[in-house]
């Protein structure tokens, strides 16, 4: 007679000869990424998943290594590149620490604004994206056109669009111009009907509920000791934001909400980000308005170690061609120090570590990629759930593969 130890085992073994092992990526149009995950299934509940990075690595914290200070912000747009200008503005803002510079307030206003279209950018493309993985493509066709919106500001201001390389160390390198306020201005008259007609789509709809109420939850506690942050973190019921927690670039002159969610389920992430569209515009709103009442042709620090003079004063002036000649050939040294400063990137908390010898290139530095560290997680929140919920919840979750491995 077997006893009860060996007939689980023996259960276990039976059940075992019926699992189908299912590659999931690593090229896959659900995957919205390089992304490998091993999925054992039993039928179509997921018993295991062993995810597995790796496959864009680019070595840029070395590559970064080798290069001035000013060559590095190009790297950081393709890190979360669905909102590179708030990877470049936290690379800047860091460089800025270390060395000491204080920016003009309507500077730093101008960056609130530039990462405020950022972030919706960024929650724009999940959102849209999960519907779409739901089974309703309307709404990101729709909301897209916005998105577009946005993308020729960032064209407008800089000349590039994705990868926007916007910005430089101490501000920007030009001021916006009147077309960049008509934009903006644009922008928030026109965007806030689109995103209720999104919402209407989407937030009561019984199907879309169905699809993601409940699937691939998390704890707030287990969310914690995985090192979350970012709206995957306030889903689980946690407030923490690092423009409220430690402010920069002047976030505590701004009144926003937080909003956070119970369950940390697909459905939670959904909604605490389309809530953050809402607090961004806010934001916008409330930097634009301080924007206005300031002078215009402020917009960078009077830093000339780190600011491209004007090409005229270059072909006129001795001093001004000495300057664009260190910055150019990346001669501009650094004073010796260790750092670390971050800001609330659109999933979450994008930090970089940084440590200088003094000299021309970081002796070190190190980027904290908010994906990477959820998709550890991932294995643990799909356990249990449908195929189909694999999908959606690593959706919900905002997994860009340009922050799996730097």
């Amino acid at each position: 007679m077997l006893t009860e130890n060996t007939s689980n085992k023996t259960v276990e073994k039976a059940n075992e000869e019926h699992y189908t092992t299912l590659n999931f990526g690593p090229t896959h149009p659900a995957t919205h990424g390089v992304f490998q995950n091993i999925i054992t299934l039993d039928g179509e509940r997921i018993v295991d998943a062993v995810p597995t990075v790796g496959y864009i690595h680019r070595a840029f914290e070395k590559i970064a290594e080798r290069k001035p200070f000013y060559h590095i912000t190009p790297l950081t747009d393709r890190l979360n590149y669905c909102s590179s200008p708030i990877n470049n503005m936290g690379w800047h803002m860091t460089v800025e620490k270390l060395a000491g510079i204080e920016l003009p307030k309507r500077v730093e206003y101008m960056r609130v604004v530039i990462m405020e279209l950022s972030r919706i950018a960024d929650h724009l493309i999940c959102n849209s994206v999960l519907g779409v993985d739901t089974g309703a493509l309307t709404g990101f066709l729709y909301v897209f056109q916005s998105r577009e919106k946005i993308y020729e500001i960032f064209e407008e201001i800089c000349g590039a669009r994705l990868t926007t390389n916007i910005g430089r160390i101490g501000g920007f390198e030009r001021d916006f111009n009147d077309i960049v306020f008509q934009k903006i201005d644009q922008f928030l008259k026109d965007f806030p009907a689109v995103m209720e007609e999104f919402e209407k789509l989407l937030n009561r709809n019984r199907i879309f509920m169905d699809r993601t109420v409940g699937i691939g939850p998390i704890s707030a506690e287990r969310a914690l000791n995985y090192g979350f942050t970012g709206p995957n973190l306030r889903a689980a019921g946690v407030d923490y934001d690092v423009r409220v927690t430690s402010p920069y670039s002047s976030y505590e002159d701004f009144d926003f909400e937080i909003p956070i969610g119970t369950a940390g389920d697909t459905y939670d992430r959904f909604m605490v980000r389309n809530k953050e569209v809402w607090a961004s515009l806010s934001i916008i709103r409330q930097a634009m308005e301080k924007i206005k009442t300031m002078p215009r042709g402020l917009f960078h620090a009077d830093v000339p170690e780190f600011y491209l003079p004007p090409k005229e004063d270059v072909y006129s002036q001795m001093e001004a061609l000495i300057w664009h000649f260190k910055i150019v050939m990346g001669e501009t040294e650094i004073p010796k120090g260790e750092v670390y400063h971050s800001v609330e990137g659109g999933n979450g908390e994008l930090g970089f570590y940084l440590i200088s010898d003094g000299g021309r290139a970081p002796f070190r530095l190190h980027f904290r990629r908010p994906c990477f560290i959820y998709y550890q997680a991932y294995p643990e929140m799909i356990r249990g759930q449908q195929l189909a919920d694999a999908v959606a919840t690593m959706s919900s979750m905002n997994l860009i593969a340009g922050e799996m491995d730097a």
